[in-house]
């Protein structure tokens, strides 16, 4: 493992410099000539570097250089790029052991991403340990139905925020799983979880009615499917209107392409999730001629370390 410093910097050069590095797998239909491309990532867990050669599995994939430089590559080819993470950014390599989040959040605001959402891993160095790290972060942390008021959190969580692209507003709310038997009580402190029905319920209307928002977003760390009870993203789909995509994380799934659900209100919303550890980076274009694009969505995916 490098130097934090050396790693950044060696980032940087090689990595967020213009490179035709990354091959996509997955494309359904042309990419619109006037649209706004969604770039997404979940659960890297501090893999900052590939897996080495001799992984038992994803040997030479990921990588964060790699990742910048494919976004970079997106951004000079794409005018309206949006670039978003579903969470748990934290945990899963010696570089969190050692820097704690600190230079994943760096290098991520070097990236450009616009907002993420929080993931339970967040919470594996104690508040205290969170808000070092946050400090680093360029962008906004998503995490609507948490309530951290009077905590080191606080500051540094956001409910939703709201983009806008040549008059098209796109409105992106977080939602962060149950903190009750999934976090140590010890590590979360006072902040509290609420339910992410109701809580979504509200942002959407929000989103919708007050920010006139034209396609909303759901950063979720609920889990496409969880074996284990409580809400996921498939359940939250079918019980919300008004949410047109969920960008999901939490349970490491791959998904080869995003999977339509009908809410409430009989339209369409759409779940996608990339893996872990960067292996992936999803993108989906969306046209600005179809604001509320309830029909086939054109997709695909990159595999990072592949070419």
């Amino acid at each position: 493992m490098s130097s934090r410093r050396a790693f950044i910097k060696q980032a940087s050069i090689l990595g967020f410099g213009y490179s035709a590095a990354g091959r996509f797998l997955r494309n359904i239909g042309e990419v619109p000539s006037a649209s706004i491309t969604i770039l997404y990532t979940n659960d890297t867990h501090a893999r900052l570097e590939p897996f080495p050669e001799n992984a038992r599995q994803f040997a030479g994939l990921g990588g964060i250089a790699e990742r910048a430089s494919l976004i970079k590559k997106i951004r000079y080819e794409q005018k309206y790029v949006l670039l978003l993470d579903a969470g748990d950014v934290f945990q899963g390599t010696p570089w969190f052991d050692v820097y704690g989040g600190t230079v994943d959040f760096e290098l991520m605001t070097q990236m450009g991403y616009d907002a993420m959402a929080i993931g339970n891993h967040e919470f594996d160095r104690g508040l205290d340990g969170f808000a070092d790290a946050a400090k680093k972060a360029g962008f906004p942390i998503l995490a609507a139905n948490y309530l951290a008021r009077d905590t080191p959190m606080n500051p540094f969580l956001q409910d939703q925020i709201v983009k806008e692209f040549d008059g098209f507003r796109i409105g992106i709310f977080g939602l962060g799983i149950k903190l009750n038997g999934v976090v140590d009580p010890s590590l979360s402190g006072e902040v509290r979880s609420f339910d992410p029905v109701r809580t979504a319920e509200r942002s959407v209307e929000s989103l919708r009615n007050f920010y006139d928002c034209d396609y909303i977003i759901c950063l979720s760390h609920l889990g496409y499917k969880q074996e284990l009870g409580g809400i996921d993203d498939e359940m939250l789909a079918r019980n919300v209107s008004g949410i047109n995509l969920i960008i999901g994380g939490h349970t490491h799934t791959f998904m080869d392409e995003p999977v339509p659900v009908k809410n409430p209100s009989g339209n369409t919303t759409w779940i996608s999730q990339m893996g872990h550890s960067g292996i992936r980076l999803g993108r989906i274009d969306l046209p600005l001629s179809e604001p509320y694009f309830t029909g086939n969505i054109k997709s695909r995916y990159y595999t990072i370390g592949v070419g």
